[in-house]
Formats: C-alpha cells, structure tokens, sequence
C-alpha cells in the first residue's frame, strides 16, 4: 500500500545571524545565566537566545547579511568592522563593561574551531563588584587604588593578579577606586618552592594595576567620602587594556595567597 502526503509550507523564515556573546563569570568561567543587559549603537539588535547566549541579529553595517541566508555576502572582509557593545548585570553583582566585535565573524564551516568562527560565540568575562560574591576557600584581595599625587580614586582599572608566570586572576575597579579580585583553586596545601620547606600553605604572587589615561576616570577621595557619584561611570574594554598593557601606568605589589583569607592592598599610579 502506498500513502500520499500532502504538505504545504506555511511560513518560513531564514536569516543569517552576525555572531553571538557568551558571558561568564570572571573567577570560575562558568556561564552565568542571569538576565544580562547590552547596549549598542543605532541600528543593533542583540537577544538573548534559550541557551543564555547574547545574540547579534543585526547591525546597520552589515543590515544586507541579515537575509543572505545561503551565504555570507563577501564585499566586507572578515573582522573588519568593529561592533562596541555594553553588557551591564542589572543585580549589580558585576561591573558594566566594553566588548568589542570584530565582524562579520568567518562563515566557513570548515573554520569552525577558529576563534574568529561565527559558529563559535566570543567569551566575555564579566568583573565581580567590590561587593560581589565569593567562594568559602577563595583567596579574595580587595584592592583600592588611587592617583599617586591626587590622591584621587581610580575607576575603570585593570587588576592582574600573577603566580609562576601565569595569570590566575583579573578585576577592575569601581568609580571609588575599589575592587575585588578573588583567586579561585588556590590549595590549602601545596608543594613549596623555597628551600628547607616541603609543603607551604600560601603561594607568592604579584598584584598588577593598569591604568588606561584615555578611559581611566578619577573621583577626589572627598566625593568618595560622601558618596557622591560621577556623572561618568568607569566603562572599559579590559581586553583593549591587556593588550596595551605594556605601554600604560602600571603598579604592583607583592601578596601571598592563601585558600579562604582576605586581603586589603593599596596601590597608586602615577598618571600622566
């Protein structure tokens, strides 16, 4: 016996999606999958989809690729338009930030494990506030940082926090000048380095302060003091600020971290 369907297309909709953000939480890199805000220019559109990530639908520049479905359009080269976003947490429990896009993300799909793939989402690392939350054995630092002759707080810079060559932690500050850098997956016990030690329970580590001139914004410890806020709220891009770093004011002091113990440090820069 043979059975005839009939089917008849209704509806259907095909457009090309311009690439995606996928927010994680600074210390853990777990996706976060609360509720986050974007922000960015006229004639951008940015959702977020079932699966948490932020969606970049469209965007003028590139308003012809939206209903190229079959194939990406190739008049602009990839990665050469920059999309500036900014993600805020309206919780409050982490800093606004800057994001760059560089599009239109590559639509090959044999390029798909590149990190320019528009099948693969750009990773943004969301900063905790001064008063975020931390885990039972972090080894959290909160740092105030502050204009060397001023004296002015510093908002919108960028903290390193470096053990053994490698960088175990980032922050930034807030317009008071203050952070939060919490260390995760510092052991209560390891292997010493030193001599006439066997096991330590604390690892040395270097507290860096990059401070961007052209972004950094400065509130006399007065209004600090009284709790008056800046008209011009730090916003930065921490990515942009890493990779200038070696050309920008910087200080740094030395810690020891150690599982579950707080910190407080103190750092000024000299500013041009």
């Amino acid at each position: 016996m043979t059975l005839l369907l009939n089917a008849r297309e209704v509806e259907r909709a095909e457009r090309r999606v311009l690439g995606a953000l996928r927010c994680v939480d600074a210390t853990t890199g777990a996706a976060l999958d609360r509720p986050l805000r974007v922000q960015g220019p006229e004639g951008a559109r940015i959702q977020r989809n079932r699966s948490g990530l932020l969606v970049i639908h469209e965007w003028l520049p590139l308003a012809h690729h939206a209903a190229a479905f079959a194939a990406a359009p190739g008049d602009v080269a990839v990665g050469s338009l920059a999309l500036m976003l900014t993600v805020y947490d309206p919780q409050g429990d982490y800093l606004p930030r800057l994001v760059r896009v560089d599009l239109p993300r590559d639509a090959d799909p044999a390029n798909a494990s590149q990190p320019d793939s528009l099948f693969r989402p750009l990773t943004v690392p969301m900063y905790p506030s001064a008063t975020g939350r931390v885990g039972a054995n972090w080894a959290c630092i909160s740092v105030s940082v502050f204009e060397q002759g001023s004296g002015d707080a510093l908002g919108g810079v960028l903290l390193r926090v470096v053990a053994a060559g490698a960088v175990r932690a980032l922050g930034l500050s807030d317009w008071r000048g203050e952070a939060l850098v919490p260390v995760a997956g510092v052991p209560v016990t390891t292997w010493s380095t030193e001599p006439g030690a066997v096991i330590v329970t604390q690892i040395s580590a270097e507290l860096q302060a990059v401070a961007d001139p052209a972004s950094v914004v400065r509130t006399p410890q007065a209004a600090v003091q009284l709790g008056r806020v800046p008209s011009v709220l730090p916003l930065v891009d921490p990515a942009a600020i890493e990779t200038a770093r070696a050309g920008l004011p910087q200080a740094s002091a030395v810690v020891s971290l150690a599982a579950g113990r707080p910190q407080h440090i103190s750092l000024g820069i000299d500013l041009p």
